[in-house]
This record gives structure tokens, C-alpha cells and sequence, in this order.
């Protein structure tokens, strides 16, 4: 029996060995590596009669932290012998493991047989997996923008090809500075000229000789050529609207002749029946936009854009005209002059100054008639100068408005003396022999066969040549 029961004891102990193998728990939820573990099995065997034998083994646990913990196996044998006790001690040395499960729960079963000692482990396992999430790459695209280049494309620099000694060759290509017009130089300069009248009407007036009469003789610096559109008491047919073709060509025939005498030349689309531009915008963008391409490059061009707007018509509508026609020219002239026709037959100039056109080489037609027109226009003409508004006389006459009786030669000096000081020029109506107060030429005087001299003069013809030879110092 004695020998049975030390059997019985050595199984338990060897049984105990193996379960000695140490189990990991760990509940840290953190990656770690065991030391080598120890493990200690100390098994006490006490036999008695009719008493139990208890056998205890302790079996080390692994915890988080890397350390061991003692668990006890019981063993109970019930069987009456005398009192034997047995101490044996087993030290088992496990090998460093290496446990990257974060969170396990294991569970064994053991079955033991004396020879060999298999282990067959039933294993639960719990993992709770830690991810390490990789630094995200934040990809930017950044997109600079190129400087915005603006490429402005210079316009050539305007040759002078006017004959030496000529106003346009003296003065070169011209401009609005303030109130004033001013030359190449930035020096003042006065517009003093001579407007044909409707160049339909009279064809022969654009003449290369007679205007070069005027330019030696009289000392007029400029021509005006009078375009009429239309005309609502007759002679339509001759105008521009019903002869396009034969008016423009006109207009160009005038304009080479100034060119040819170092003249400043105004192209005038000369409304006045009907008084309100807006009727002919379209037909007067097509007319300067063909003028504009053609003489862009020269210095004498400029252009008056309407004469006498009248009637029913206000400032804001002549504005809006104006505006649409200015855009047009400067597509192909950005440096000429541009003469824009103001309310009531180009006098109220007053309504311009409150609200200016944009464009700022542009110039306020101002008419007077010397009988009609006295000093409360020339009040208004002075007070819009104070106030910095540039003004052009493009048409004026020595006599009533009409055009016929009235002649006013007092009046006449008085408004031209009134221009000089303020440097506003000026242009007198009209190159005609027509048979009226304000035409220069006698009646039946060809237009073509005009020369120096006053025999050809009519009484306002003779006035006028008198104070512009005055006025440039002729003898």
C-alpha cells in the first residue's frame, strides 16, 4: 500500500511539472517581451494513518507587468498509512517568449500520461488588436498663377510728313490738356479755320488751291469739312445718307488736301434735320470707323462727331450717342481730338460740364451767330472755362442764326477778342456763294477759282480775313 501511494505522489508531481509552463494574461492592451521565467514546483506529501495527504503545487502565472504568480494545485488522497513526508522541489526554466497579442484569455486542458508527456492545449483567444495608423500624407496641390502679363501694343509713333514750315509741321499731332488744346510740345495752341459748307451741296469747295489761299493769305491753320447727313427741307439726294460713296470720297478728297498743305483738317458729320444723332448712329459709326482706319497715323485728323444736336433732344442722349461713336474712332485712333456737339444748336455746353464724356481727348462744340449770341453766352462760355471744361468754336457766323441778314461785325470782334484770351479756337461758317450774310464768296465766285485778295469777298468775307490776318500778323 506504502509503495502504491509513493507511486500515486510521483505522478502527481510529474503531472504538476508540466503544468508548471508558465500562461500569459495580459490585460494591458500594450506590446511587450517576458524575461526568462522561473518556475518553482514544491510538492508536500504527508501520509498518516486515517489521515488525507494534501499535495500542493505552485504554478507561476505571467501578468502584465513581466512577474510571476503562484497558483496552487490541491491534491487529496484518502488512505490510512504511518506518517511519511516527502519534499520534492522542480525548477523549470522556460525560454523568453515574445507576446505581440495584445489582449489574450487562455484556457487548458492537460492530460497526463506518465510516458511520454503529451499536452494537448484547447486555446481561446481573445486579440484586440492595436492599429497604428500611418501618418497620413497631406498632398497640396498648389496651383500659383503666372503673373498676368498685359501687353499693350504701342501704337507706332506718328510720322510728321507735312511740308516744313507748316502749321501741322510746327505743331505736330494735337491733344486736351485741361481747358486748353495743346501742340506736341504741351505749348497752347488755337484752332483758327474756315468750314465749307454741306460739301454735297457744294462739291467744288473742296479745293487744294483755295485752301491753301486761306492758309497764306488768311492765316487760317485749319479747315473744317462740313458732311451734311440729310436735310428735311430738301436736297436730300445729294447728302450723305442717299450718297454715301460721293460724300465719303468728298470728305477724303478735302482731307488729302490738307495733308498736302500742313493743314489741321475736322471731319464734321453735320447733323441737323433731324437734330437728335441717335437717328444715324449706326451710318456714323460705319463713317468714322472707315475715316478712322484710313488717317489713324496722321497727325492733322479730328473729328466732330455731331454738329447741332436740337430739338427735342437733352444732354444725356447726346452723351449716350457720343460715347457709342468714341469707342468706335478710338479702335483705330487712340491719339485724335474728337469734337462731340453739346444741346440747342452746340450751346448749352453748361449741361456737358456737369456730366463729362469718359474720354478725355475730347473738346465741346460751342456755335455762336454774332447777332443772335451775345454776353450771356459768352458768360457761359467763360464760367464752363473756370471750370476746366476744354471748348471748340467749331462753327460760328458774322450775322443772325439763320445765316442770313443781321451782320454784326461789332459783336463779331468782340467774341473773337473774347476767344483769343482764353485760347479757344475757332472756325468760321462758311465757304460758300451761296448767296447769304455768312457766306465768304460772292455770289457766282467759283469755288475752285478762290484766290488771294478781297475782290471775291462778300462784306463778312472781307471781315473775317481781316482779323485772322490780324490775328496771325499778316501785313
Amino acid at each position: 500500500m506504502k509503495n502504491k501511494l509513493l507511486s500515486i505522489a510521483l505522478m502527481v508531481v510529474a503531472a504538476i511539472t508540466i503544468i508548471a509552463a508558465p500562461i500569459v494574461n495580459d490585460s494591458s492592451g500594450d506590446d511587450f517581451t517576458t524575461a526568462p521565467q522561473t518556475s518553482t514546483t514544491t510538492t508536500t506529501t504527508t501520509t498518516t494513518v486515517e489521515a488525507a495527504t494534501t499535495t500542493t503545487a505552485s504554478q507561476p502565472s505571467v501578468t502584465a507587468s513581466g512577474t510571476s504568480e503562484q497558483e496552487s494545485v490541491t491534491t487529496t488522497l484518502s488512505e490510512t498509512e504511518p506518517t511519511t513526508t516527502t519534499t520534492t522541489t522542480v525548477t523549470t526554466t522556460k525560454k523568453p517568449e515574445t507576446t505581440t497579442t495584445t489582449k489574450a484569455t487562455t484556457t487548458t486542458k492537460v492530460t497526463t500520461t506518465k510516458k511520454p508527456q503529451t499536452t494537448t492545449a484547447k486555446v481561446t483567444t481573445t486579440t484586440k488588436a492595436t492599429t497604428t495608423k500611418k501618418p497620413q500624407t497631406t498632398t497640396t496641390k498648389v496651383t500659383t498663377k503666372k503673373p498676368t502679363t498685359t501687353t499693350t501694343t504701342a501704337k507706332k509713333p506718328i510720322e510728321n510728313n507735312a511740308p516744313d514750315g507748316t502749321p501741322v509741321k510746327e505743331h505736330g499731332q494735337l491733344s486736351v490738356k485741361g481747358a486748353n488744346i495743346v501742340d506736341q510740345n504741351g505749348n497752347k495752341f488755337q484752332l483758327i479755320g474756315i468750314s465749307t459748307h454741306g460739301v454735297g451741296w457744294f462739291p467744288d469747295s473742296v479745293s487744294k488751291s483755295a485752301f491753301k489761299v486761306f492758309r497764306d493769305d488768311w492765316g487760317a491753320n485749319a479747315i473744317r469739312l462740313a458732311m451734311y447727313i440729310e436735310e428735311s427741307w430738301g436736297g436730300s439726294e445729294q447728302l450723305y445718307l442717299a450718297q454715301p460713296q460721293k460724300n465719303y470720297d468728298l470728305v477724303t478728297k478735302g482731307i488729302d488736301a490738307c495733308l498736302d498743305l500742313g493743314m489741321y483738317v475736322i471731319v464734321d458729320w453735320h447733323i441737323l434735320n433731324p437734330g437728335d444723332p441717335n437717328t444715324h448712329t449706326k451710318e456714323s459709326k460705319e463713317f468714322f470707323a472707315k475715316i478712322a482706319k484710313k488717317y489713324a497715323d496722321e497727325p492733322n485728323i479730328i473729328y466732330e462727331i455731331c454738329n447741332e444736336p436740337n430739338g427735342n433732344v437733352n444732354w444725356a442722349s447726346v452723351k449716350k450717342y457720343a460715347e457709342e461713336v468714341i469707342k468706335e474712332i478710338r479702335k483705330y485712333d487712340s491719339d485724335a481730338i474728337i469734337i462731340c456737339g453739346t444741346p440747342t444748336w452746340s450751346q448749352d455746353i453748361d449741361k456737358a460740364e456737369q456730366n463729362r464724356l469718359s474720354d478725355k481727348n475730347t473738346v465741346y462744340a460751342l456755335h455762336f451767330y454774332a447777332n443772335t449770341h451775345t454776353d450771356w453766352l459768352r458768360n457761359r462760355v467763360q464760367s464752363c472755362y473756370n471750370k476746366g471744361l476744354p471748348i471748340l468754336v467749331s462753327e460760328f457766323g458774322t450775322c443772325d442764326a439763320s445765316g442770313n441778314t443781321g451782320y454784326n461785325p461789332s459783336q463779331t470782334k468782340t467774341w473773337l477778342s473774347f476767344l483769343d484770351k482764353l485760347n479757344i479756337g475757332y472756325f468760321n461758317w462758311s465757304f460758300c456763294n451761296k448767296g447769304e450774310t455768312a457766306a465768304i464768296l460772292k455770289p457766282g465766285v467759283p469755288h475752285g477759282d478762290f484766290k488771294a485778295g478781297t475782290s471775291q469777298l462778300t462784306e463778312s468775307g472781307k471781315l473775317i480775313r481781316e482779323l485772322y490776318r490780324k490775328r496771325a500778323g499778316i501785313a
